[in-house]
C-alpha cells in the first residue's frame, strides 16, 4: 500500500481537526529496565484515547466526498468504534455500532458519547462483525470495514510524525489487531526510504496474525482469547496479511501476563495508562532486550482505553 505526498498532506489536515500531533518520549525509566534507547510513541495522547481516532476521521471524510451515506455501522472492541462514531459525527450521518457480549463498559460510554449507537451482539469480535453487516442491510446503511485504505491513510499520519522525528530507528514495535496500525508503518518506512525493522505483536491467545506470518498464507478461525481486546482478532484480512509479509521483520507474540507487567512498567516509568494492546509492544521489546541492547527502538502505546477495575488489578500484581 502506497501514498502520495498529496494524500499524507491531505489526510494530516483532517486529523488535524481534532487530533493533535502526539509526542514520542525517550523514557530514562525504560532504558535503564532494558538496556535499549526506548522511544515511546504516545498514541494514548488522542480524543479518544488511541491511535485509531485518525483512521475514522479520514475515511469517514473521504466518504463524504464521494457522497454520505445514510448511515455507518461498524463492529468493534471499542477503539475503533470511537473512530468512527466522532467521524460520523462530525459528518451528521448516523452511525451504528456493534460490540460483542462482556465488552468493556467503558469503552461502550465513550462510543455512546461520541455520538455512536451501541448494540450488544455476538460472542466475539467476528461474530460481531456479521450482525453489523446484517443491521447495514436492514437499515440502509454503509457497513465500515475493519482494514480499508483511508482507514490505514489516516493512521499513517502517526507513522509520518514518528519517522519524521525519529528517522534513525534500528526498530519498532507496534501491536496488530486487524493490521490497520502495522500497514500504516509499513507504508510510511517505505515511503521515507528508511531502514527501520518493524516488528509487529500478538497475544499468545490470538495467534492468527502470526501463524499466518509464519506460514506465508492467512490462517483464519484461530482462537482470540486474550484481555488485549486491541489484539483479539482471528481473522487477519488478507490485504493487510500480504502488506506484513511484504514489510514486516517478524510477528511475535506475548502471553497475557507479559502484557501485563508491561502496563505496570510503563505506569511506573511514565505514568501513562496502557490498556493490554498498548503496552503489548514494551512487552515484546522487554522479551528481546538482549537482541536491541544499545539500538534505538520504538514502541507504539497505541492506546490507553481499559476499564477501572481491569486496571486495577493490573497494578495490584494481577492478570485480568
Amino acid at each position: 500500500m502506497q501514498f502520495t505526498d498529496d494524500e499524507i498532506e491531505d489526510a494530516l489536515q483532517v486529523v488535524r481537526s481534532l487530533v493533535p500531533a502526539t509526542p514520542d518520549y525517550a523514557w530514562p525509566l525504560l532504558a535503564l529496565e532494558t538496556g535499549v534507547n526506548v522511544i515511546v510513541k504516545h498514541e494514548n495522547h488522542t480524543p479518544t484515547g488511541s491511535f485509531k481516532a485518525r483512521g475514522g476521521l479520514v475515511y469517514v471524510d473521504a466518504l463524504c466526498r464521494r457522497g454520505a451515506p445514510r448511515g455507518l455501522a461498524t463492529a468493534t472492541r471499542g477503539n475503533h468504534g470511537q473512530s468512527i462514531a466522532i467521524g460520523a459525527r462530525k459528518a451528521g450521518i448516523g452511525c451504528l455500532i456493534v460490540v460483542p457480549e462482556g465488552n468493556s463498559a467503558e469503552k461502550n460510554a465513550a462510543m455512546q458519547a461520541f455520538g455512536g449507537e451501541l448494540m450488544v451482539a455476538g460472542r466475539d469480535f467476528d461474530e460481531a462483525r456479521q450482525i453489523a453487516a446484517q443491521q447495514a442491510e436492514a437499515r440502509g446503511y454503509l457497513v465500515v470495514p475493519s482494514f480499508d485504505r483511508d482507514l490505514v491513510r489516516g493512521v499513517a499520519t502517526y507513522g509520518w510524525e514518528l519517522f519524521k522525528r525519529q528517522a534513525d530507528l534500528d526498530a519498532l514495535f507496534v501491536p496488530v489487531g486487524m493490521g490497520s496500525g502495522i500497514c500504516a508503518l509499513i507504508a510510511m518506512r517505505d515511503r521515507l526510504k528508511l531502514k527501520t525493522d518493524i516488528i509487529g505483536v500478538v497475544a499468545d491467545g490470538a495467534p492468527a496474525f502470526a501463524q499466518s506470518f509464519a506460514a506465508g498464507r492467512r490462517i483464519a478461525g484461530q482462537a482470540a482469547v486474550t484481555f488485549a481486546d486491541g489484539m483479539a482478532c482471528r481473522e487477519p484480512p488478507e490485504e493487510a496479511l500480504a502488506i506484513v509479509l511484504k514489510g514486516a521483520a517478524d510477528i511475535t507474540t506475548v502471553g497475557d501476563d507479559e502484557i501485563a507487567e508491561a502496563m505496570r512498567s510503563l505506569f511506573r516509568s511514565t505514568h501513562n495508562v496502557a490498556e493490554g494492546a498498548g503496552a503489548a509492544a514494551y512487552a515484546a521489546l522487554c522479551l528481546r532486550r538482549e537482541r536491541y541492547r544499545g539500538k534505538k527502538v520504538a514502541v507504539i502505546m497505541t492506546g490507553g482505553n481499559i476499564d477501572q477495575d481491569k486496571f486495577a488489578k493490573v497494578l495490584s500484581g494481577e492478570t485480568p
